[in-house]
């Protein structure tokens, strides 16, 4: 057998044919680029990624992270890493739409019953779905992390029903997805920027806001708001996104350390996002927002008033997006 091998190894060569070589590993310097703070649980999943990475890689790697949109808004850097200038953004799906359509997948009301289930579907068939329709624009997504669900604050009134939504003078992302979800509850949503939305709030020119517990806490929404509802009516994750470009240059095994340090920082930051979450909701009820879950037969009507948001779409999003979505669903639900 090892006579046949190097007989076999021998004819190659002289044919011309390469072999396989034995893959390095280059010094490099990775910039991340990130639109929260380092103080969100973003920051844990990126050290517990730089330090995987620096010992997959003996050290030879740096990774510098860049906070509160330092190098540009999460779309200014998703750009950057199509054109090769920059190696990797740590990125909600929400504004990416205009690049990928499929991605308002996500933004869909209602979509996820819970974080198991949202786990499940992105770390799944789905998740691989999207990731490779990334690839058409430039980009390769290296892992899943988490945004988390959004809830309502406003200084109105409890969410306990559908009627309650009537009126409410709601702020929503800049985002057509959310604007109609709203719209269709009754409420007067409007697009807003984040950066406006406390003052806003503060001065009543808005009722609500939507954000997930974490946000709204950091945002200190409890001085200006009465009341939190967990309505949960979406689900948006983060995207570890490289670029192609970049990405194309490294060698097989530089390629799987990324791909594989990026899920340990998934791990940690999820883990990390739903114990502050937590943590959050606890801190704003102790600064006096009364906080209330909705019943099932409540949530039940809510869905069904929003459920033409998902038709609307269906043709911006792709109709074959949002099947595959619904069918890996109903498997997953026993359905």
């Amino acid at each position: 057998m090892k006579t046949l091998t190097k007989l076999t190894m021998t004819t190659a060569l002289v044919a011309g044919i390469a072999l396989p070589a034995v893959a390095e590993i280059s010094t490099r310097t990775i910039t991340v680029s990130n639109g929260v703070a380092e103080s969100h649980p973003v920051g844990n999943g990126v050290e517990a990624m730089r330090e995987c990475i620096t010992e997959r890689t003996d050290g030879a790697w740096t990774l510098n992270a860049f906070w509160s949109s330092a190098l540009g808004d999460d779309l200014t850097a998703t750009q950057a890493l199509r054109s090769g200038t920059q190696e990797m953004v740590v990125t909600s799906s929400s504004p990416l739409v205009g690049i990928e359509p499929a991605l308002g997948v996500f933004d869909l009301p209602f979509l996820f019953s819970d974080a198991d289930e949202a786990d499940a579907i992105l770390d799944g068939a789905f998740g691989d779905f999207i990731s490779e329709k990334m690839q058409d624009s430039g980009l390769v997504n290296l892992a899943y992390w988490e945004n988390g669900f959004r809830n309502l604050t406003n200084s109105v009134r409890p969410i306990t029903r559908l009627e309650d939504f009537d009126g409410m003078r709601v702020r929503v992302m800049q985002n057509n997805i959310f604007l109609d979800t709203f719209q269709a509850l009754g409420t007067n949503a409007t697009p807003m920027a984040f950066g406006e939305v406390f003052t806003a709030l503060e001065t009543r020119a808005i009722d609500a806001q939507e954000n997930p517990y974490v946000t709204i806490d950091t945002s200190q929404f409890y001085e200006v708001q009465d009341y939190l509802s967990a309505t949960q009516h979406a689900y948006t994750p983060f995207m570890i996104l490289f670029s192609a470009p970049i990405f194309n240059t490294y060698s097989e095994t530089e390629q799987e350390i990324l791909r594989d340090c990026a899920v340990v920082g998934r791990d940690v930051q999820r883990s990390v996002s739903r114990e502050l979450s937590d943590i959050s909701l606890g801190n704003v009820q102790e600064a006096g927002m009364a906080f209330n879950e909705l019943d099932g037969a409540e949530l039940n009507r809510i869905r069904a008033a929003v459920e033409g948001v998902y038709e609307k779409h269906a043709e911006s999003i792709g109709v074959e997006v949002i099947d595959l979505m619904q069918a890996e669903l109903a498997t997953l639900r026993g359905e």
